[in-house]
């Protein structure tokens, strides 16, 4: 049987395991977005590389998906079939040459041409062996080098922008003709001899990476890297480069027909894993190196061209597959399917989490995904390096919660590898620890698959992706002071993971291994706010890691709670994966106080039973299981004053993916797609911990309006929101603020149509214009909240600018919104401000200001409760209303502030604003107007360009065509979104608690 027959063979005896993900094709179609992300970093010879990603639909290409692999003319067939009989004419496949095309795939790419697509995509999508079709995506990275005047080894963090360190060597001569744009970018280079004048710290020369992670230790058994297929998808590797062995293949997936290396970065990566230089020795020097070119020279990409080289690695039977790209897409099905579909077949992938630290909720896809080993950074100091994205991850919100990233670190920080044609180099980024790790793999697997070598090792076991996954977390050294959504795990240990492997039995492993809401930092940020009773439930989403099989199921769950530790004092309520594939699964944790705690104070144990059941392996008649505890430490405490009190509105932000949701500063161009989540624990991660420092609890509402007690509550904090509203809602907040006393604080942004036209931008690659499904803020939607409500209307100024309160220092004012209308009773501040809409549509700056509403503070009047309700009687509390109401005066309190960028992580750069937000909490809260406010409003208020009456103007509307009922919650897809269109109001969420099963036993010590 010859190579190619085998390999025919290989693939229709495989079994493809395959999970559905819901969700409407027409809508992923149809989006419109394009996600730039720069990244930037400081070099040893003060050169830094700057690299530019896009992403971007292209125009016409979709890309289809089948059930299974068919020979091209049988697709061909399938597609012309489903496309003739619906009257669609105008098509053609796309055809792929490739070292996959002699086989068989699961999906083709082609081009529509019709005036409606949604047609064509009905018309595919009713073939009963079409599974998905999704647009065609291209990737575009660009390279570019300039000099710095500092030295510092970590890529800059201020601007939060997408960064990764790079030394370049300056014996890097390239006389290939393929290689024009590297020749290009090096003569950019030049060696800066400028010397500081004060003192400074001199940094050692980096050491080597082996001699840090002790490799040799395992050399000298043997164990080299011999026998493992390690795939590299990057930009390719000259063939002829002496540092490395053996280079067994190497395959061109682009449309440039070159397989050699002409910016670098692949030749790098290569050098971490398997160079056999002195100079910069990688990790597993043997190895088999499967080279697979995925970026032109110009660094194009296309979802497709990934699609083909994965289903080679497949084929390849490839052991280990290092991917040092990523990005925020995690909806990109058939990209994360392709994933799913390759560890199932037993690739190890391991991918880099990301560049975009410190700041939170920046995970890059795929290395966010459970089955993908996800590695962040560290520098030579263990620290965990500035570049390195840091958790959780957003895949969950707003409902769940999400889980921990990355899995573990390494260092990424001034390693050394080889250079693009000879001699050694030093990058910075996870995308060089993502080698790291990836090398220590192969290094791993290979004293396991290689039965040659002296030593006497575990024969027995079989690596895959979720022992070898089992073996990192498990062995990981973890980081004092460091929390588990920057670190995972811990630190790479790579003797402790082979002995690891050594004594391994296949088992099921959990991560996070255990639940200690009280452990600082580890446990950040859950220690940081002990439970109590009426607060939202507190998540814990747990990764389960099944080492006994590609797919397996939960069979048995039980809650324990310990007696003499107070475990019944908490209710637990357990979600979970139906099926555990591929190699994994998640459980959900949701923990409450029961009303018979409401005044009780302590520390709760107790631990939960799982049972996880796999089929047997090769060989084996009866099916494998395997039992283990999650052990829980929680503190109660009293519930806390109402005042106290502040619910976050996660429900109505929405971000990319799957929208083009603006960045909320207009002015930010490198990265302008709103993408970190929105959360507290994400980019709103300061702001939490200021006000949980100034005494203020805060919890997270993942549901509508509907579904909350607002006696409970002080203040609702709506920031940021793009999501429309229920009416419903709209009802329930003015019976909560007028009749409970509940104050609401809205930080908008910026909201205009002509600018939203304006920041459209035209792609060259797809031919199509890109355009925000809203501004910063969805303030057509707040207002209808607003205005009926309480007389409060938005405008679409666009203001930016700084101003100053009392001594503080000065507030920027980032692309926001001002009030348009506001009651003759409330109070309102005025500030100069540039007119940022009209600069940015006549392309002229302007030194002119004007004097613009941005702040409004209003008391509403107590209102007799009405005897309809619409809210849901089984929210959690409301059983409880013969207790006595708190009695108030007055109703509660409105604020509104037209930008929320001085509270946001992601514009850091801007000094924050919580000392006014401590004042809007101090008037909400109580009542009074704080002085700041208040002398600001005198000062004014006698001005006589000061006017009288709020109402400028008609109020902004909605952008016709726009496609916000794609994404929404609340419109109803695919009609044009005039706010009319709704869905049916969600239910409630009704929590089961786990029937508790008490233990009379006290927690391990």
């Amino acid at each position: 049987m010859n190579s190619r027959s085998s390999l025919w063979f290989i693939l229709s005896m495989l079994i493809i395991f395959t999970t559905v993900i819901t969700h409407d094709p027409k809508q992923q179609i149809n989006q419109q977005l394009q996600n730039e992300n720069n990244i930037t970093a400081t070099s040893l010879c003060n050169t830094t590389i700057k690299i530019q990603f896009k992403t971007t639909i292209v125009k016409n290409e979709y890309i289809v998906t089948f059930n299974g692999y068919y020979r091209l003319q049988t697709r061909k067939n399938y597609i012309s079939a489903a496309l003739n009989s619906s009257q669609i004419n105008n098509w053609r496949i796309i055809l792929r040459e490739n070292a996959a095309s002699d086989y068989p795939s699961d999906f083709d790419v082609v081009i529509l041409e019709v005036i409606d697509k949604n047609h064509g995509i009905d018309a595919l999508m009713n073939h009963p062996l079409i599974k998905r079709v999704t647009p065609q995506k291209l990737v575009y990275r660009s390279l570019k080098y300039h000099n710095k005047t500092h030295d510092h080894d970590t890529p800059e963090y201020k601007n939060f922008k997408r960064k990764i360190n790079s030394i370049n060597n300056s014996n890097n001569n390239n006389n290939n003709n393929n290689n024009n744009n590297n020749n290009k970018n090096q003569q950019q280079l030049q060696q800066n001899n400028n010397r500081h004048a004060s003192r400074r710290l001199l940094r050692a020369v980096p050491r080597q990476i082996t001699s840090i992670l002790q490799v040799e230790a395992l050399w000298n058994m043997g164990i080299t890297g011999r026998g493992v297929k390690v795939a590299i998808f990057d930009t390719g590797l000259a063939s002829s480069h002496p540092h490395f062995k053996i280079i067994k293949e190497r395959t061109d997936w682009t449309n440039e027909k070159t397989l050699e290396d002409g910016l670098g970065h692949g030749t790098f990566v290569a050098g971490v894993i398997a160079s056999s230089s002195r100079d910069c020795l990688g990790i597993a020097p043997d190895s088999e190196l499967h080279i697979f070119r995925v970026f032109t020279n110009e660094q194009v990409s296309y979802t497709s061209w990934f699609l083909d080289a994965f289903n080679y690695a497949i084929l390849s039977k490839i052991t280990v597959l290092n991917l040092s790209i990523g990005g925020p897409d995690f909806m990109d099905h058939p990209f994360v399917d392709k994933v799913w579909e390759l560890t199932a077949n037993g690739v190890i992938m391991v991918s880099a989490i990301g560049n975009d630290g410190p700041l939170y909720g920046t995970h890059n896809n795929p290395a966010d995904q459970m089955d993908v080993i996800g590695v962040g950074g560290i520098n030579w100091d263990d620290e965990i390096a500035s570049f390195s994205s840091r958790g959780m991850t957003t895949w969950e919100l707003p409902n769940g919660y999400g889980r921990v990233k990355p899995d573990l670190v390494t260092y990424g920080s001034s390693v050394r590898a080889t250079a693009l044609e000879r001699g050694c180099r030093t990058l910075s980024g996870t995308s060089v620890a993502s080698p790291v790790v990836a090398g220590a793999v192969a290094l791993l697997a290979s004293g396991f698959i290689n039965s040659d070598n002296e030593q006497k090792i575990n024969r027995q076991i079989k690596i895959t992706p979720a022992n070898m996954k089992q073996a990192l977390l498990g062995s990981a050294k973890r980081l004092p002071g460091v929390g588990m959504f920057e670190q995972g795990a811990g630190k790479l240990d790579l003797l402790y993971a082979f002995h690891y492997l050594r004594s391994y039995t296949p088992i099921v492993t959990l991560s996070p291994s255990y639940i200690d809401l009280t452990e600082c930092q580890y446990m950040w940020p859950y220690c940081t706010q002990a439970i109590y009773h009426s607060a939202m439930p507190t998540i814990i989403n747990i990764t389960i890691i099944n080492g006994l099989g590609v797919s397996g199921k939960i069979i048995d769950i039980k809650w324990h709670p310990y007696i003499n530790d107070n475990g019944d004092k908490i209710n637990v309520a357990l979600t979970y994966s139906d099926v555990l594939w591929p190699w994994s699964g998640w459980l959900a944790v949701a923990i409450t106080v029961p009303k018979s705690s409401a005044n009780w104070q302590g520390i709760v144990h107790g631990h939960i039973t799982l049972t996880i059941e796999s089929p047997p392996a090769d060989g084996e008649q009866k099916s494998r299981k395997s039992t283990i505890n999650l052990q829980i430490k929680a503190k109660i405490i009293p519930t806390p004053p109402r005042n106290k009190r502040i619910l976050w509105d996660q429900y109505h932000n929405l971000r990319y993916p799957p929208g083009y949701f603006p960045r909320d500063d207009l002015r930010t161009k490198n990265d302008p797609l709103d993408w970190n989540g929105d959360h507290i624990h994400t980019n709103f991660k300061e702001m939490y911990q200021h006000l949980r420092s100034a005494g203020y609890y805060i919890e997270v509402l993942g549901t509508t309006y509907t579904c909350f007690n607002a006696k409970y509550y002080g203040t609702l904090l709506i920031v940021d929101s793009e999501e429309e509203f229920f009416p419903e809602e709209i009802d329930k907040l003015k019976r909560d603020v007028e009749n409970e006393g509940l104050s609401i604080v809205i930080f908008a942004d910026w909201y205009n149509v002509t600018v939203m036209r304006k920041v459209k931008f035209y792609d060259d690659n797809t031919r199509q214009w890109w355009v925000p499904d809203t501004g910063g803020a969805n303030i057509p939607a707040l207002n209808d909240l607003l205005v009926n409500n309480w007389n409060i209307g938005l405008g679409d100024f666009v203001g930016n600018g700084q101003f100053t309160l009392g001594q503080h220092s000065p507030v920027t004012f980032a692309s926001g919104t001002t009030i348009a209308r506001f009651p003759e009773d409330g109070i309102v501040l005025y500030f100069e401000l540039h007119d940022q809409g009209e600069e940015l549509l006549t392309d002229k700056s302007s030194d002119l200001l004007s004097l613009v509403p941005i702040i409004g503070l209003l008391q509403t009047k107590i209102q007799l409760p009405s005897k309809e309700t619409d809210i849901d009687e089984n929210i959690d509390g409301l059983e409880e209303g013969n207790e006595q109401k708190q009695k108030t005066n007055n109703g509660g309190r409105v604020v509104v502030y037209g930008d929320s960028n001085c509270i946001d992580d992601s514009h850091i750069k801007k000094p924050p604003c919580f000392w006014m937000l401590d004042a809007i909490l101090e008037y909400t809260t109580t009542g009074n107007v704080p002085s700041i406010f208040m002398n600001e409003y005198l000062k004014h208020k006698s001005k006589s360009e000061m006017p009288n009456k709020l109402a400028i103007g008609e109020l902004p509307k909605r952008m016709e065509g726009n496609h916000l009922s794609r994404h929404s919650k609340v419109l109803l897809p695919d009609i044009d979104n005039d706010g009319k269109h709704l869905r049916p109001l969600p239910a409630c969420p009704v929590i089961i608690n786990a029937v508790p099963n008490p233990l009379n036993e006290s927690a391990p010590m």
